[in-house]
C-alpha cells in the first residue's frame, strides 16, 4: 500500500517509488565484521565527544559503503540539530552535481541540547545511507520514502544491533542450582 503523497507523484516518479518499494531488503555479506565499529559508535556518543563521534560515523559508513560496493560519501557530525516550525532535522544526504555525497548527522537534540540516544542516531545514519544506496547502488532517479526503503533501513540496523535478549533462569531451572547460584541475582 503506497503512502498517501504516491498520487502525487508523477507516472515516472510512481515507477521509481514502485522499484524502490520493491526492495525490502539490503544483506551485508559480514555483518558481524561491523560490529566493533557500531561498538566505537555507540562509545563516541556517549562520551559526547562531536569528534570523536564523527570519526566513529565515518568509519561505520565507510564500512557499509565498503560491504555495499559503494562510492564512498562524506561525512559530518554536527552540534545540535536544526529546528524550525516544521520540525528537526536529524540527518540530512546531499548529492548535487559536481560535489561529491555527503551525510550530515546531527547529535544532540535542538531545545535541550542532549545527546540523541545511540539508538536513534544509528537509525538516523542508517537513514541516510539508505538514501546514498537508493542514488549511487540501485540507481534510482529518487530516493523515496517509500514502505521498502524503511525496511532496508531495519535490514541493516538489525544486522548492525542484533537483539540482546536477556536469559531468563525459569523457576524449574532454578531449583537444580546450588543455594548460593540462587541467591545471585546476576
Amino acid at each position: 500500500m503506497p503512502f498517501a503523497y504516491y498520487a502525487r507523484l508523477t507516472r515516472a516518479q510512481q515507477a521509481v517509488y514502485r522499484k524502490s518499494d520493491a526492495i525490502t531488503e539490503i544483506r551485508l555479506p559480514r555483518p558481524a565484521d561491523l560490529h566493533p565499529r557500531v561498538a566505537a559508535l555507540e562509545a563516541a556518543l556517549k562520551s559526547d565527544d562531536r569528534a570523536a563521534s564523527q570519526v566513529a560515523s565515518r568509519a561505520l559508513i565507510r564500512g557499509l559503503t565498503d560491504a555495499m560496493g559503494l562510492p564512498p560519501v562524506e561525512v559530518e557530525v554536527l552540534a545540535a540539530r536544526p529546528h524550525a516550525r516544521w520540525g528537526e532535522l536529524h540527518g540530512l544526504y546531499t548529492n548535487a552535481r559536481g560535489t561529491p555525497p555527503k551525510i550530515q548527522l546531527w547529535m544532540r537534540t535542538a531545545k535541550r541540547k542532549r545527546v540523541v540516544a545511540f539508538r536513534t542516531f544509528l537509525r538516523t545514519l542508517l537513514h541516510e545511507v539508505i538514501h546514498h544506496v537508493d542514488y549511487t547502488g540501485l540507481r534510482l532517479k529518487d530516493s523515496f520514502h517509500t514502505e521498502g526503503f524503511y525496511k532496508r533501513e531495519s535490514s541493516l540496523f538489525y544486522q548492525l544491533v542484533p537483539e540482546r535478549r536477556a536469559v531468563m533462569t525459569t523457576i524449574e531451572d532454578r531449583t537444580t542450582l546450588p543455594p548460593e547460584q540462587n541467591l545471585d541475582r546476576a
